[in-house]
């Protein structure tokens, strides 16, 4: 009690003395560095972890801990999310998103530290996942929850979470310009100067905490020792289709295991057959190991070796078809590796495998244009890869050529970072109109887009537009009994439901209007007779874009919603064109 008159002291006070774009401004700082923190806890606990673990393993000599380890971790995380946080924590960014569009931007409280716990366990241990996702969890927990302390409305709480999110990332990957691009791209619903500011500040005070605890390094290694060359311009096109076909098949393999482990009931089965299929894959494929941060700097320097230390099969690799056939091996199986962790428990993000994949992509496809001939520059491919296969697997193709550019200092070949990415993105749009953040929000009606109209019929809730106050009528009544309901309504439509408040139709008062005072009527005229059922009724569950669509297509002004066959209430055409102009001017408006 004593904390909430504090809270709510504050709160005057700061209406009183700070405006709200400045109370933003000040609050972008305080997440910038909260995100940033979270960062740096994060990398470093994974780094802990792995050391302990895998510092005494020798290169040449496959150590079979690897098949354990990912399967320890992934128990270990279960058991804290089954047992002891008992509450879901939801995989980084599609949380976010959905947070977003159902929630009001709210995330709940434990998602300050549950993430950080959980894929610091999952990574460490060796989950074939990456931290980006669960770190702008982490960050969008904090912007949220601090919105959620200080009473700000939906608006204020969306650009926190898109500051969060650009902190984190700036943090993670030490490229604040890139993190800006992310959040406008991949968070933010619309980009004005009011959002701008705060994401520059925000980005920029994470990538620093980051450069203070962590040096001002680059995350990936890269040299440019070859510059572009005009020839080489149908090369990176054909690259772009090659990482979009990619991509198109990482995410329909990852879609298909991810709702066949949906399917399995039991965390323990779901537990066995992903440890065992994981543990399984790294045996075969020791590279699959955890974020795979070694492996892409080894693919930047052209160097192949890294694919088989600690495998059985180390004498090969200098053969020139080994190195080919293991290349393929990761590109088929990154997807499935990434997919058990996350379906046997584990929490992770997927940017990491995504730049794995794409390294090796490109990695592949340069020593393949060698081998039949031509001279292409086997660094510059692995590292424009990334890039396209970034640009198709998440749909953000301006963030993965900023991010690219800048978490590798590869400005040298920004031109076919462009055309890579821009070709890889086009190929998968062919084919899936979502990422692999968005298909499963899509799929339930509640993913929300930059375009401004569908996000506005995202975040209306149908529950909130139901009106009850429309008087009910049995069908055995008769019209007289009508005519007294009708005297003390300021409606002119009845429902007429049953005893279990089933709708069996209504009565329009424009239809009885011919025979409301013939009195001679009242005694003999019954409800039922007089009733109609009408069409179209929505549901609660339903879309606010499927229902818009109904009211187009009909010509009724009010629709009849059921759950279940149960009468609730009604949704009005002028109801819903209100809200809906109101949530347009608060995305529009500065």
């Amino acid at each position: 009690m004593k904390r909430t008159r504090i809270i709510i002291k504050i709160f005057k006070w700061r209406i009183k003395h700070i405006r709200d774009r400045q109370f933003i401004l000040i609050l972008s700082v305080i997440i910038g560095l909260a995100s940033g923190f979270a960062a740096v806890i994060i990398k470093k606990l994974v780094h802990l972890i792995q050391s302990l673990l895998t510092s005494g393993f020798a290169r040449e000599e496959f150590n079979y801990l690897y098949f354990i380890f990912p399967t320890v971790g992934i128990l270990i995380t279960v058991i804290f999310v089954k047992f002891i946080l008992r509450q879901r924590v939801g995989h980084g960014i599609p949380s976010v998103l959905h947070a977003i569009s159902k929630t009001n931007g709210k995330l709940k409280s434990h998602n300050l530290y549950s993430s950080i716990i959980t894929s610091a366990l999952t990574v460490g241990f060796g989950g074939s996942v990456g931290l980006e996702g669960p770190t702008v969890a982490t960050g969008a927990a904090i912007g949220s929850n601090l919105g959620k302390l200080l009473r700000l409305n939906y608006k204020q709480i969306l650009t926190l979470l898109g500051c969060a999110s650009a902190g984190a990332m700036a943090a993670i990957f030490k490229a604040p310009i890139a993190a800006i691009v992310f959040a406008l791209e991949v968070i933010m619903l619309n980009l004005s100067m009011a959002s701008l500011v705060p994401l520059l500040i925000a980005s920029v005070t994470g990538a620093l905490t980051s450069y203070f605890f962590m040096g001002q390094d680059v995350l990936y290694t890269f040299q440019l020792k070859e510059a572009f060359f005009m020839k080489d311009i149908p090369f990176y096109i054909a690259l772009g289709i090659f990482t979009g076909l990619v991509s198109v098949y990482f995410t329909r393999v990852y879609m298909f295991i991810t709702e066949t482990f949906e399917k399995i009931k039991s965390w323990h089965n779901k537990l066995l057959i992903g440890g065992l299929t994981l543990g399984v894959l790294i045996f075969f494929l020791p590279s699959l190991y955890g974020e795979g941060y070694n492996g892409i700097n080894s693919c930047l320097n052209g160097d192949y070796s890294y694919l088989f230390n600690n495998s059985f099969y180390y004498e090969y690799q200098d053969n020139i078809i080994a190195v080919f056939i293991v290349l393929v091996a990761i590109l088929l199986f990154k997807v499935v590796a990434t997919s058990v962790t996350f379906g046997s428990g584990g929490v992770g993000g997927m940017f990491a495998p995504t730049l794995f994949l794409g390294a090796n992509a490109g990695l592949l496809f340069a020593k393949v244009l060698n081998q039949a001939g031509f001279t292409v520059s086997a660094t510059n491919f692995a590292l424009v890869g990334m890039a396209g296969m970034l640009s198709g697997i998440i749909h953000a193709p301006l963030t993965s050529i900023f991010l690219i550019a800048e978490i590798t200092n590869g400005y040298g070949l920004f031109m076919p970072l462009m055309i890579t990415a821009t070709i890889s993105y086009a190929t998968i749009k062919i084919f899936e109109s979502n990422s692999v953040y968005t298909i499963q929000l899509a799929k339930r009606g509640e993913l929300i887009t930059h375009d401004a109209d569908r996000a506005a019929l995202s975040l209306m809730k149908v529950d909130k537009l139901i009106e009850k106050n429309f008087n009910t009528i049995k069908p055995d009544a008769t019209l007289g009994d009508l005519v007294k309901v009708i005297s003390v309504s300021s409606r002119n439509i009845f429902p007429v439901v049953d005893d279990d408040n089933i709708l069996l139709g209504v009565v329009w008062v424009n239809d009885i209007r011919h025979i409301v005072f013939k009195t001679e009527l009242y005694d003999t005229t019954y409800v039922r007779d007089l009733m109609f059922m009408p069409t179209p009724h929505v549901s609660p569950d339903e879309s606010m874009e499927d229902i818009a669509r109904k009211f187009q297509t009909s010509s009724h002004y009010n629709l009849p919603v059921l759950q279940d066959g149960k009468y609730l209430g009604f949704v009005s055409r002028a109801n819903v064109f209100s809200t809906y102009r109101t949530m347009i001017r608060n995305f529009t408006e500065e």
